[in-house]
């Protein structure tokens, strides 16, 4: 998948280093809100990892994952998935995250109204959904840039790393099953 500076690729051994990188990079950032960080910052385990994300991929079960790569770079600079939460629907949770450098350039709202293309496209989704902290202001900020609508925000619904209790705020895009 492309955009005009981004290209979305399914996960790949080749890029589990580079994904390492970017993670070790944004660590700070990332742990605020992503319980997974801290198990991912090994080589052993991100190897894991990206050995499971093709898995799933290639069996298109628990989320189709890819990797966001800058195209006038070549630098990976984060990720995003179709978390698959009903197929029956087809009902997809988008996740995501960026490196820290390439943060506040538009990159994931990119990344974003591509991946939202792909599923109502390919996939036939009906409904996607985004679920952002509340206090995660950047992650529900590119719902609401990419269109997504508010539906609602539920109370004391997650626990962040910190261990400090938070909301999660909804937000989705549906369209009409195709017949």
């Amino acid at each position: 998948m492309e955009t005009a500076r981004l290209q979305l690729i399914p996960p790949s051994l080749e890029y589990q280093p580079r994904i390492l990188a970017a993670i070790q990079e944004s660590e700070q950032e990332l742990t605020t809100y992503l319980s997974w960080v801290p198990y991912a910052l090994t080589q052993a385990e991100s190897i894991a990892d990206t050995q499971l994300a093709i898995s799933n991929f290639t069996n298109a079960t628990d989320e189709l994952r890819f990797s966001i790569i800058n195209k006038q770079t070549a630098e990976l600079i984060g990720a995003i998935g179709l978390i698959i939460r009903d197929n029956s629907v087809p009902f997809y949770e988008l996740g995501y995250w960026i490196r820290t450098s390439s943060a506040g350039h538009g990159f994931m709202t990119e990344a974003v109204t591509a991946i939202e293309h792909y599923a109502f496209s390919k996939l036939n989704a009906v409904r996607l959904e985004i679920r952002a902290a509340q206090t995660n202001h950047k992650s529900w900020a590119i719902a609401k840039r990419c269109g997504y609508e508010f539906e609602g925000t539920l109370i004391n619904e997650r626990r962040l790393p910190s261990g400090e209790l938070d909301n999660t705020l909804v937000y989705s895009k549906t369209q009409q099953p195709q017949r």
